[in-house]
């Protein structure tokens, strides 16, 4: 994931500024294009919140993920008001950041909400995480995890 925000800056939902090297670093990593303006993104947010909190926040230890929003608002002030009114305390990129249409070219987002689950070299694991974890609950991490497993051992 390092390598795909690599030279980039994420901001928390107290506007800090963070490094994806040290965020990201050896996690999975949802990749949440969401807008307030979607009725569909208002409806999932919720539940990935509560999967996020379970997931990360609830876990002894921590589970190793991460998500990363990544607005279609259509203001900066859009974009703050929904993130801070009803996403998870994970990361996102500043709206005004640019790298995000390449973010969108890159992984085929054609409409929100779309939850893309990548691993840190920002390789696929699934383009269908608002799905599985409708379908299947927390179970999906573990094959999310058995996956990114397998293209590490073809890697090496």
């Amino acid at each position: 994931m390092v390598e795909v925000f690599s030279g980039r800056t994420l901001v928390n939902k107290e506007g800090d500024l963070v490094d994806p090297e040290e965020a990201l670093g050896n996690k999975v990593v949802g990749l949440y294009f969401s807008a307030a303006w979607c009725p569909p993104c208002r409806d999932f947010t919720p539940l990935l919140c509560d999967f996020y909190t379970e997931l990360v926040e609830e876990s002894e230890p921590p589970a190793q993920f991460e998500i990363v929003f990544i607005s279609s608002d259509k203001s900066t002030e859009d974009m703050v008001e929904y993130y801070h009114d009803m996403h998870g305390d994970w990361l996102a990129l500043p709206w005004t950041d640019p790298y995000k249409h390449e973010l969108k070219k890159r992984y085929n987002i054609t409409a929100v909400p779309k939850l893309v689950i990548v691993k840190e070299s920002g390789q696929v694991i699934t383009d269908k995480g608002r799905k599985q974890i409708r379908d299947q609950g927390l179970a999906c991490f573990r094959s999310w995890l058995e996956v990114a497993e397998i293209f590490q051992n073809f890697k090496g």
